[in-house]
């Protein structure tokens, strides 16, 4: 179903049963996926790939420009998974980079007014609260919580079945499994109630509480000789701690504490 008075152009690919709402203005290149529903005043543009079973509200606006000022008009791109969903005024923003997308993966839920900048790649099963916002070239893991009214800086990492506080600000990398509040952003300990939530064992997430005390709070050892001697400590290690420790080691920004 498209109502009459959406716009969409005649280049623009649209799959089976897509449904458009009043006043929904589609692009060129804009190729839209099966089942995907936008319910009125939805805007998309530019080179954007959007998957099946995606729903947008009213004044998304998807695929806009880069807001990078080293952006001089060459076209760039938008990727998104399968069924995401993207509330009021959520803007989601195509690369700067020609080589690299912005890319959303799957089943991720974007709450009124929040944005995803330029070059910025998410997992999948997150969820961006009100206001919140990532800068360009930002990584978000799976399973990933950005609380209402934070800010993640560009180039951060935020990783998989990380929680970020409310009104946080992020200026270094966020590990995995744990969470992060305060401006700037500190580590208050393990994410226990997402990863119960999420299946995670008591072993596991026993020998990740380890894994955060020995790291994070080794007397004496910078972050690189804290790894270093926690692996000759604790080997074999579990396959989440091993995540965790290669995630610290990849840092170029450096890792919240």
């Amino acid at each position: 179903m498209i109502h009459p008075s959406a716009i969409i152009s005649d280049k623009a690919t649209l799959g089976e049963q897509v449904e458009i709402g009043p006043y929904c203005v589609i692009g060129d290149h804009v190729t839209l996926g099966d089942r995907c529903k936008l319910q009125s005043h939805v805007a998309i543009e530019g080179h954007t790939e959007i998957g099946s079973e995606n729903e947008f509200f009213p004044f998304a606006a998807i695929g806009m420009k880069t807001q990078d000022l080293k952006y001089e008009g060459e076209p760039t791109s938008l990727i998104i998974g399968n069924r995401n969903t993207f509330r009021e005024n959520t803007t989601i923003h195509r690369s700067t980079d020609q080589t690299i997308p912005t890319r959303i993966a799957h089943n991720n839920l974007f709450l009124a007014y929040s944005h995803v900048a330029h070059d910025c790649q998410v997992g999948s099963n997150c969820i961006l609260s009100n206001n919140g916002a990532i800068a360009g070239h930002v990584t978000i893991g799976d399973h990933v919580i950005i609380s209402g009214f934070s800010g993640v800086h560009q180039f951060c990492r935020v990783g998989d079945h990380a929680i970020v506080g409310g009104f946080t600000k992020i200026t270094q990398d966020v590990p995995p499994y744990m969470i992060a509040d305060g401006a700037p952003g500190k580590l208050r300990g393990l994410n226990l109630v997402g990863l119960q939530r999420r299946g995670f064992s008591e072993e596991q997430i026993q020998k990740l509480k380890l894994a955060y005390r020995k790291i994070f709070f080794k007397k004496g050892l910078n972050l690189n000789e804290a790894v270093k001697a926690f692996k000759e400590e604790n080997a074999p290690l579990s396959e989440e701690v091993e995540h965790l420790l290669r995630f610290t080691e990849e840092t170029e920004r450096g890792m919240t504490r």
